[in-house]
């Protein structure tokens, strides 16, 4: 078996030793906020590269703003690193957020109900939206942060906010408590939360509740774009095709169909450049230009 791109997984690790440093941390409150642009600053995250620019307004090339939505345990300083300043370089306006605390709970995020989470990424959707006087965003997520937008869609009135939805290794039908911990091994302090203190966890579980409700009726909803990128190599939603979505307006893909010696595994999937050129295709189709593996890390 070929070995895990160390490369990638190593930036990974080192953003969230910078997160449990307190160097990364997002703002977990939205009350006291006066405005939709006040609430969705309340839970933007900090120090972002290219994220986050509340004067940004969305260009005719790229007329929709990009939301990118974390995975569980990070934030959206760890997670996006790397595509955020990518995409704003490209011309697009970018915001990344940090959603999902719990109380008594420190550093680590996504961890609330995903209902609840779901709740916080409208209040975001909604100020950017006014922030940017746009009338769609376009959504980027990372495992939970990839299926988590479905339950906005589908319940919280996002589908008429939203074009485009890209899932990057997402959760979308579940996976085991053994791919949990094999994502929190990554994160110092979330394996003692794992069955305790994330209700997100028991929600992404296969069979849970909540995504046996999400998926009821159909994986999609009319009038969203979707996009799931996936990889062989993902050991934290397994099996991997389990990620993939049914339904019109949907594009399934597997890594390593573009790459075949690409090894990026589930964190890595969030700073792959292999990935992130087949996310500018999702969000810009029509100049969507063929993936290559160079440089993919």
């Amino acid at each position: 078996m070929l070995p895990r791109p160390r490369p990638l997984r190593s930036l990974f690790v080192t953003a969230t030793s910078l997160l449990v440093g307190g160097l990364a941390l997002g703002t977990p409150v939205t009350a006291h906020a006066t405005s939709p642009i006040d609430a969705a600053k309340a839970l933007a995250a900090p120090n972002v590269p290219g994220a986050n620019n509340w004067s940004c307004r969305p260009s005719s090339a790229h007329p929709r703003p990009v939301v990118l939505v974390h995975g569980t345990f990070a934030n959206g300083s760890v997670n996006w690193i790397t595509d955020a300043p990518t995409l704003a370089a490209r011309g697009y306006c970018v915001f990344a957020l940090t959603y999902g605390a719990m109380p008594n709970i420190p550093v680590l995020r996504a961890v609330a109900p995903v209902a609840d989470s779901a709740a916080q990424l409208s209040t975001f959707v909604d100020g950017v939206l006014a922030a940017t006087q746009a009338a769609q965003v376009d959504i980027v997520g990372h495992s939970q942060g990839g299926m988590m937008p479905r339950y906005y869609l589908k319940f919280l009135g996002g589908a008429a906010k939203v074009h485009t939805l890209v899932g990057l290794a997402p959760s979308n039908h579940g996976t085991t408590l053994d791919g949990l911990a094999i994502l929190a091994s990554s994160f110092p302090g979330a394996a003692g939360i794992l069955n305790s203190g994330c209700p997100a966890c028991a929600d992404q579980i296969v069979g849970s509740a909540l995504l046996a409700r999400l998926n009821s009726g159909g994986d999609t909803v009319s009038g969203v774009d979707y996009t799931v990128i996936s990889t062989r190599y993902d050991e934290v939603v397994t099996p991997y095709a389990t990620q993939f979505l049914s339904g019109a307006g949907v594009h399934n893909v597997t890594l390593q169909n573009l790459c075949p010696s690409d090894i990026s595994e589930h964190a890595a999937m969030a700073f792959d450049p292999v990935v992130l050129h087949e996310t500018e295709n999702a969000l810009d189709p029509a100049h969507a230009t063929t993936s290559t593996c160079l440089s993919h890390g």
